[in-house]
């Protein structure tokens, strides 16, 4: 093999194996996801928001408008056609977003998006949404988090 050619197939390999850029943030959602990043009033708002959601929805995602597994999360939900209680916060559109995204990192240990609950218990996010809807987990979350008549 040539020098050239060797060049020129590494050229292509690059090209058909380039990652997509990372989305658009701003520096306060790049920055870092500790607690200690943000004061008392931030966390203080972060958690009351985080812990109402949790406990008035049905299903709550906390989610990022641009995020691929979010948008299959969402997808995946919206399928179920579930008659109400669903609710979506997308964290890249709020003011606190970061410090929302870092409460909900030492409430459930999940440093990504999507971070979903069902009924009040944290499922996790798009892959453990997949394998539970697959197990049966998902359909038994949702009964028991079935609003009583």
């Amino acid at each position: 093999m040539t020098k050239h050619s060797h060049a020129q197939q590494q050229k292509r390999h690059l090209r058909h194996n380039r990652q997509s850029p990372p989305p658009p943030t701003t520096a306060k959602l790049g920055s870092s996801l500790s607690t200690s990043s943000f004061d008392e009033d931030q966390m203080a708002t972060a958690r009351k928001l985080v812990d109402q959601m949790v406990a008035s929805s049905r299903v709550a995602i906390f989610s990022k408008s641009y995020c691929p597994y979010c948008m299959s999360a969402k997808r995946t939900i919206k399928g179920l056609n579930l008659p109400a209680g669903v609710t979506t916060l997308e964290l890249d559109h709020e003011k606190d977003g970061a410090a929302i995204q870092a409460y909900l990192l030492d409430k459930t240990g999940q440093r990504t998006v999507p971070n979903i609950f069902i009924g009040g218990v944290h499922l996790g996010g798009n892959d453990d949404l997949g394998s539970a809807q697959r197990s049966g987990k998902l359909k038994q979350l949702l009964e028991q988090s079935e609003p009583q008549a």
